[in-house]
């Protein structure tokens, strides 16, 4: 269909609409089209709409291109394009545009017949299809065309058509039934001589291949290819007509110098311009394709079948008789060769030496071609053209320019009369080293063997060549083929020793020299002068590669200081300190200078790391001397790079300057080499900023003097050209050029990311940048553009080789992703920030009042957040999702953590959430499309969501308190639904869908497909398992060793991550290689190295490890996050009930598949029990929750409607009215969470601390569903709680082993306990000798309790440990045999020997010791001693109750606990500060002692009693007696009441609460002391023993007490008067009164609460205080 509708195009004429509007579209009629409606303007503008006019035309023309490369042109469109190319003229330089470049490349596509000579299966079918042999009359009449036309307005655009056209007849003339055609296929040869007339060749070269755009299509280089190919293959005779008439040509000039004429004028040049194109067509390789491999003919078999480029197939196949032409005449050529070709035969061969096996030939024939003639080397006989009469020429020059050398003390640097080399000769030697140097760039094996030839020795004779008085471009030539020379490191070494004994440049003065020598009085006398520098660029481009090659330390030893000092400063101070104060003939070169010395300095400062002997002073021996060694250039650079100096003022001086010319917008010289330099200050800075804190740490250490400042600082100050600080604005505005110049962009892009991280500077770099308003628009869209760029592209290995657009894409990309960086660096500032400039917010108000708007509305400008918005938002509408999450996942990564910073920051958070909700609808898009499953780019596409759910937290959080609930059921909807929805709709279709799905929701209840909630997906998409890497298997390192550097080598990164720096190991592991001594280590190198690589990809494997890790916890932890908010924050009523349940039943049963698999990473286990946690307190109040409402009967017609409409009707109607079992997810379900929780229980065993808790709370949890809270006894409940258990037994003792070993626990075994009705956890509990370990912990936990009760503010881990250990001892003994094992483990005698009881402070009536403030959460010590007794107290009151059998025995050991701890006792007992807290001790001391004080307990002592230890005894249990009868007299006449008056100072809800406390308390002592005289008189009942006197024969208490009494703090009576028996009337009498009192209170109450609907509101108020619910 495609082929249909581009043939009917064709037909209507495409081409000539395409070739007229290219006629008609000029940029100058547009640009005065748009003046007049001023529709132009800034600079930038107006090149972006040049450009796009210039695109336009060029997309025309390269459309015809690519049509005629697949399907050559019909006759008539041929001659249309004819026709256009007759008019056609070049540019003002002399070159083709790329418009007519590609319209010309398409007519020669018309004329392509090169498939003929290749046999292929398609060949006939393109025979057919190619209009040149199908249409009648083509041949003819574009023959006719062509020959007899008028000339061109550029002859030599016609003579390459005519050319390719008799190429064309040529190939032709070969088939076998082209007989019709003979009359025009024998006219090729006089249709190439007119071709050759109008210098084709030439045209060729200079415009065509010359073309900027000629090398950056691949076609083009083809067609010419085999356009030059076909003519040297096809017509042979040709070209040896055209090496004939050179040869003539040659003779004729000769015997014109010889005659001394002047060489004719008409003479032809043919030959030479052929060997020019054929050298400039292939000097370029951009696209690797070794095109010139088809020249060479290697005379021996190879070993590999790619080097035979790719015509020639398998290696011992016989080359095709194509390239068996054109390498004949490639050497051919070299034969006899005349001298007036000679130096474009040269440059010929250069151009074929281009690529690594085209130069292994060209050495091979330099190298034959030399052997062949060896005998004659020294005759005329020699061949030019090679390795022994070049090398042998460049001696014989030396020797003879090194006799003309004059003294050092007078050297006159100018040219002197050259005796030995003339201006050819000149030529020759520069044209045969570039050929060299050529060679020797591509091919090592040509380097290595030039060198080590011991009769050419040509770095030696370069040398030499050097010292002599020669022209500079000559020394310049010399020097480039040196550098080609020291790209091998086993040269650079010894180059570099060679450059120092040849003083090329002065490093040492002899003694007595008066006068300098060398390269730098060569740039100050010479080239200065003729104000050309090729000598000192030649030189600096030979540094830059030696240091890149080899970097020797000792350089100059012997001689002088060693290092590289004297190389950098001449750089430094004498080439780029003055570079632009010299004067330029080409104003090109200024910048060139600059970029290559440059060069040297960013590989320099790259190369070094900052060591600490750096900064110590290195002493050295020279001459019988002690001298400091020169430090090493990198340090160098640093100190001038972290100074005020003349460097860095340069190059921030070159920042400036090159931004301003790049604003202009406008071509000027050298504006390549000025994007190249400021690209290396702009690295220089970078690396400065990276290298800065080591190397000013090291400095701190060490005792050198030196003074150095923070580059960001430095930045931060004034320049001297403006006297403005706008040195960081200047590096800011390069990002504006991002699209033209993306590696300029990408490094300012570093740079401010790197000196954005102090919160200082951002605020002055943001009154920087909004000063200038032009600039900080400018800045904005620079930014803006930036992040917009469409050409960026993320890739997997950035390291591999790649073709330039793929690095653009990659620095595209780079540079997005430092821009994010710095967004994200910039939000954990303080405002004002760069952030939030560059985001679109306020800094004049308040941040909060920003009002975030869509660009161009109410003049908002597009942001940063725009573009972030628009990178997420593209691909939301495809069912594919958001397109960066699959093409640039890092990118989009940073984007979603920009956006949730700005909604997670208080100030940012209401205007970018309104803006988010209102105008972009941004989560709902993204949330639709989770999960994100990206196998290749797992961790990003984890840290993705991550981001998302967090900000879905917060949006969820955000609108539920602000009532929003429109927005939150919708976003619930999204990810807790588990039925079908079409999320791709347009906008008013969904009120349609939603219907649509109730209907069949109700017509097919049955058949409804239901799908897997997106909650629950996206856990689907954690992978839980995780490939841990081999272990290291070495032979020669030791492997714990390697452990210990590589955790050395550990850091964090900007994400808090530890991984281990590989670029640091690996420097650490060569040192550690090129430290081992001897003969052995060098022969082992090999195998270290690789076992360094073993080592360092097993480090990468690790570092990824960790980074999926921490990206798999990162997402768990917001997966459970926004799981916890949609239970906990968003409003319960947008989830039914039975809803909730079943998605907190989904989840838990998720979570626990996934994290008991065996393949589970350990380190999610804590996020996972933290959810499982929540999830289960959840369910425990859901389930509970639906427990205390009635079961509802439904209406009939009604309730299972909206049920059905609502979309949780999941069953078929009547099945399931009214729920069976617990809750509505059904028992079962809740007995397999219960199983999947004691598995994950008994899979943390005894680790993970944190695990086990949020495990332990979880079943505790789970156990309280059983639990109603109306009804705690019912069958369901005791049913429930027997499945349970059953389930809990049949782990075993598996499970009682883990739990009853674990400290934190207790909590959980108390639950357990309590419903164990076997007691078998009790029993193991006291079998495995578990409760008599915790028993004797108290013992322990004595010493750290006391340190409790100090003044200083206490760590109250200590006592919530102990609180839960008593609360599980109690609950241990409220079961008889409970009871009974803790006596057994002596439980009590503990307690007596625990000291801390003793420790009672006396009442801070002042505030917890004097404090102002003392902190709310930690109790006064009072409180905290109230704290640990009262549990203690507790535990003896349940063990005196629980312990029937041996109540004796068990009274005897609390009455030994309560004399142990006597002096406590009874302070407690006199009670001097009543209080609530204090009342509550008497209330349980009370009970205690009227269950063991008794004198029958003493014969229950373990120990024998003598007569006074018995007296003793006595005495103190009748000092409690006698307490406990005082507090009778205290607390139960009626002045009791009195005691309320010291809680009058607290609020009145509180005094109520604590009146009732109080009041409680009270009737409980007295109970207690009742009970213990009720006892006291049964124990003397029998034998009148032990007969006390209890009260006094009086019944005058009752009387006495009536009326008031001011003292209240004193007791009435000393607490040794005994009371008399009115105060039991009193109590009597009262208790009943009481009694009385609260029964009708309680019946009215009820009667009220049974016609509640009929009551006025005072009195409902009434009720509901009454009964504590308000």
């Amino acid at each position: 269909m495609t082929t249909r509708f581009t043939d009917e195009l064709m037909e209507q004429g495409l081409t000539q609409k395409i070739l007229t509007l290219v006629s008609h579209i000029d940029v100058n009629n547009e640009f005065e089209k748009l003046q007049r409606e001023r529709g132009l303007g800034s600079e930038k503008h107006r090149k972006e709409v040049s450009d796009l006019i210039k695109e336009c035309r060029q997309s025309l023309a390269e459309s015809l291109f690519v049509w005629t490369c697949q399907s050559p042109l019909s006759k008539d469109d041929t001659l249309i394009l004819i026709s256009y190319l007759e008019k056609v003229t070049v540019e003002a330089d002399g070159l083709l545009d790329c418009v007519n470049l590609a319209l010309l490349m398409a007519l020669l596509y018309c004329f392509d017949v090169s498939f003929l000579e290749q046999s292929t299966e398609d060949r006939e079918d393109l025979m057919h299809q190619l209009p040149l042999l199908t249409e009648r009359q083509y041949i003819a009449t574009i023959h006719t065309r062509l020959q007899d036309s008028q000339p061109w307005k550029l002859p030599g655009l016609q003579a390459t058509v005519r050319l390719a056209w008799a190429l064309a007849l040529r190939g032709i003339s070969q088939l076998s039934d082209v007989t019709a055609l003979a009359e025009f296929t024998e006219a090729d040869e006089a249709m190439a001589e007119l071709a050759i007339a109008d210098d084709v060749f030439l045209f060729l070269t200079e415009s065509v291949v010359g073309s900027e755009n000629f090398y950056q299509e691949e076609f083009y280089i083809r067609k010419i290819h085999n356009l030059v190919t076909d003519f040297l293959a096809l017509m042979p005779m040709k070209v040896k007509q055209l090496r004939n008439r050179a040869d003539e040509d040659a003779r004729m000039i000769h015997m014109s110098m010889q005659m001394g004429n002047e060489p004719p004028i008409s003479l032809r040049r043919d030959l030479e311009h052929l060997m020019l194109l054929v050298a400039e067509l292939y000097r370029k390789d951009p696209f690797n394709l070794e095109l010139a491999l088809e020249y060479w003919c290697p005379s021996e078999p190879l070993q590999s079948s790619t080097i035979m480029g790719s015509y020639l197939g398998v290696a011992h196949q016989r080359p095709p008789q194509r390239q068996v032409v054109l390498s004949k005449f490639v050497r051919q050529m070299g034969d006899l060769l005349p001298s007036t070709i000679y130096i474009p035969y040269l440059k010929m061969l250069q151009g074929l030496a281009s690529g690594p096996q085209c130069a292994h030939y060209c050495f091979s024939l330099l190298k034959v071609n030399g052997s062949s003639h060896a005998e004659n080397i020294q005759g005329t006989g020699g061949s030019p053209v090679s390795w022994e009469h070049f090398f042998r020429s460049l001696m014989l020059y030396h020797e003879h320019l090194r006799k003309d050398l004059p003294s050092a003390d007078s050297v006159q640097y100018r040219p002197l009369p050259l005796r030995g080399i003339t201006q050819k000769e000149q030529d020759g030697l520069i044209s045969f080293l570039q050929l060299t140097t050529t060679i020797v760039k591509w091919s090592e094996n040509a380097r290595l063997a030039l060198c080590e030839h011991p009769q050419w020795t040509p770095v030696i004779v370069i040398l030499g060549l050097l010292q002599c008085s020669i022209p500079p471009i000559l020394k310049a030539e010399l020097l480039e083929t040196l550098t080609a020379f020291g790209k091998s490191p086993e040269i650079a070494a010894s180059l570099w020793q060679s450059l120092e004994y040849a003083q090329i440049l002065q490093t040492v003065r002899a003694p007595g020299q008066r006068q300098a020598t060398g390269i730098e009085v060569e740039l100050n006398e010479v080239e200065s002068r003729c104000e050309e520098y090729p000598l000192t660029r030649a030189f600096c481009r030979l540094i830059s590669t030696l240091v890149e090659s080899s970097f020797p330390s000792n350089l100059g030893a012997g001689l002088r200081p060693p290092g590289f000092d004297p190389y950098l400063q001449f750089l430094r101070d004498t080439v780029f300190l003055r570079f632009r104060t010299r004067a330029y003939r080409i104003a090109a070169e200024k910048w060139e200078v600059a970029e290559v010395v440059l060069e040297v300095f960013y590989k320099l400062l790259r190369d070094y790391e900052p060591q600490l002997e750096d900064f110590a002073d290195q002493y050295v021996e020279l001459q019988g001397e002690e001298i400091i060694a020169h430090k090493p250039p990198g340090f160098s650079l640093m100190y001038h790079l972290l100074n005020e100096s003349p460097m860095l003022e340069l190059s921030l001086s070159l920042l400036e300057e090159g931004v301003k010319q790049l604003d202009t917008y406008a071509p000027f010289p050298g504006k390549m080499h000025l994007e190249k330099a400021v690209q290396y200050c702009l690295a220089l800075l970078n690396l400065t900023l990276q290298k800065e804190n080591l190397f000013m740490d090291l400095l701190r250490e060490s005792h050198l003097s030196l003074i150095v400042t923070p580059l960001e600082q430095l930045l931060q100050g004034i320049n001297p050209r403006t006297k403005k600080a706008d040195n960081v604005v200047n590096i800011a505005r390069y990002l504006y050029h991002g699209n033209s110049n993306p590696e300029l962009a990408f490094e300012s892009a570093k740079i401010l990311c790197c000196i954005s991280c102090n919160s200082n500077i951002q605020i002055k770099l943001v009154g920087d940048f909004t000063h200038d308003q032009s600039i900080s628009q400018k800045l904005m869209a620079g930014f803006v553009e930036c992040l917009d760029n469409e050409d960026a592209e993320e890739l997997i290995n950035p390291e591999d080789d790649l073709e330039s657009e793929k690095k653009q894409s990659r620095i595209h990309h780079e540079t997005k992703i430092h821009i994010l960086n710095l967004l994200i660096t910039s939000l954990e500032c303080s405002p004002p920030n760069l952030a939030l400039y560059f985001l679109g917010f306020e800094l004049k108000k308040p941040v909060s009042t920003t009002n975030l708007q869509d660009p161009g509305v109410l003049g908002c400008p597009r942001t940063c957040l725009h573009a972030i918005l628009n990178i997420l938002e593209k691909g939301t509408e495809m069912r594919t999702g958001p397109t960066a999450v699959q093409e640039s996942p890092h990118l989009a990564e940073l984007c979603y953590q920009v956006i949730y910073q700005l909604c997670a920051c208080s100030d940012t958070s209401g205007p970018t959430m309104r803006y988010l909700r209102t105008s972009q609808d941004f989560l709902f898009s993204q949330l639709q499309h989770l999960p994100f499953s990206i196998k290749e780019h797992e961790i990003s596409a984890l840290n993705q969501m991550s981001w998302l759910m967090k900000t879905a937290s917060i949006e969820l959080r955000v609108t539920s308190l602000n009532r929003q609930r429109s927005h939150t059921q919708r976003l619930l909807h999204l990810l807790l639904d588990d039925m079908p929805v079409k999320p791709y709709l347009a906008d008013g279709e969904g009120g349609m869908e939603d219907e649509s799905r109730s209907i069949s929701a109700f017509l097919h209840i049955d058949t409804a497909s239901k799908v897997r909630r997106k909650i629950l997906s996206i856990l689907d998409s954690i992978d839980f398992s995780q490939e841990i890497p081999e272990p290291l298997q070495l032979d020669f390192f030791d492997r714990a060793q390697i452990e210990l550097v590589i955790a050395n080598c550990e850091h964090k990164n900007t994400r808090g991550q530890v991984i281990c720096n590989v670029k640091y190991l690996h420097r650490v592991l060569v040192a550690e290689v090129n430290a081992l001594p001897g003969m052995a280590a060098i022969g082992q190198r090999p195998l270290l190295m690789e076992e360094i690589n073993t080592i360092l990809q097993y480090v990468v494997e690790r570092n990824k490890l960790l980074q999926c890790l921490h990206a798999k916890r990162h997402a768990l932890e917001s997966w459970r996050q926004l799981v916890e908010i949609i239970l906990t924050a968003c409003p319960q009523d947008l989830i039914q009930a039975e809803d909730r349940q079943l998605i907190i039943r989904d989840l838990l049963q998720d979570v626990h598949d996934k994290i008991l698999d065996d393949d589970a990473a350990q380190e999610l286990m804590p996020v996972v029990a933290g959810a499982v946690f929540t999830l289960t307190a959840h369910l425990s109040q859901s389930v509970r929750t639906e427990q205390k409402r009635p079961l509802a009967v439904p209406v009939p017609g009604h309730s299972q409607y909206f049920l059905m409409l609502d979309g949780s009707f999941t069953s078929s109607p009547g099945s399931e009215g009214i729920c069976v079992g617990f809750a509505s997810i059904g028992d079962s379900s809740l007995h397999i969470i219960l199983k999947k929780l004691l598995d994950f229980i008994l899979k943390t065993g005894g680790g993970f601390q944190r695990v086990r808790t949020h495990l332990y709370g979880s079943l505790l949890y789970y156990l309280q569903i059983a639990q109603r809270p109306d009804e705690p006894d019912t069958l369901e409940a005791e049913t429930m709680w027997e499945q349970n258990m059953a389930i809990i037994e049949s782990y075993g003792a598996a499970l009682m082993e883990v739990v009853c070993r674990d400290m934190l626990a207790l909590a959980l075994l108390d639950r357990i306990v309590s419903v164990d009705k076997q007691q078998q956890w009790l029993l193991y509990l006291s079998n495995s000798g578990y409760l008599k370990v915790l028993v004797d912990s108290l013992a322990d936990d004595d010493f750290t309790l006391q340190s409790l009760l100090t003044p200083q503010l206490p760590l109250l881990k200590a006592l919530y440990t102990y609180e839960s250990k008593m609360a599980f001892l109690t609950r241990v003994a409220k079961i008889q045999q409970g009871a009974l094992e803790l006596l057994r483990s002596g439980v009590i005698v503990r307690l007596a020997q625990c000291q801390v009881y003793d420790m009672r402070p006396e009442t801070d009536r002042h505030g917890m010791f004097g404090m102002r403030d003392p902190p709310v959460f930690i109790p006064a010590p009072v409180e905290r001693y109230r704290q640990i007794l009262l549990p203690a107290l507790q535990l003896c009151q349940v063990i005196l109750t629980s312990s029937m059998a041996q109540h004796l025995q068990a009274a005897g050991q609390v009455l030994q606990f309560l004399i142990s701890h006597s002096d406590t006792i009874q302070a407690i007992l006199r009670c001097q500060d009543v209080s609530a807290g204090s009342l509550q001790e008497l209330a349980f001391l009370t009970g205690i002692i009227s269950k063991a004080a008794l004198p029958g307990v003493l014969g229950e002592f373990d120990i024998d009693l003598n007569e006074g230890t018995q007296m003793e005894l006595q005495g103190h249990i009748g000092r409690f007696q006698r307490q406990c009868l005082g507090l009778l007299s205290r607390f139960g006449g009626s002045d009791r009441l009195h005691q309320f008056k010291l809680q009058d100072d607290n609020a009145e809800g509180d005094r109520v609460s604590k009146r009732d406390e109080i009041e409680l308390a009270m009737q409980q002592i007295c109970a207690n002391v009742m009970e213990y005289c009720q006892s006291l008189m049964l124990q003397c009942a029998p034998t009148f023993q032990h007969t006390v006197c209890l009260f006094t024969p009086s019944l005058s208490e009752s009387t006495n007490r009536d009326g008031p009494r001011q003292d209240t703090q004193a007791p009435v009576v000393p607490y040794w008067r005994l009371p008399g028996l009115g105060i039991i009337v009193y109590l009597l009498k009262q208790n009943a009164n009481d009694f009385f009192s609260y029964y009708d209170s309680h019946r009215q109450n009820v009667n009220k609460l049974q016609n509640v609907e009929q009551l006025p509101p005072d009195e409902i108020k009434e009720v509901t205080d009454s009964v504590g619910i308000l």
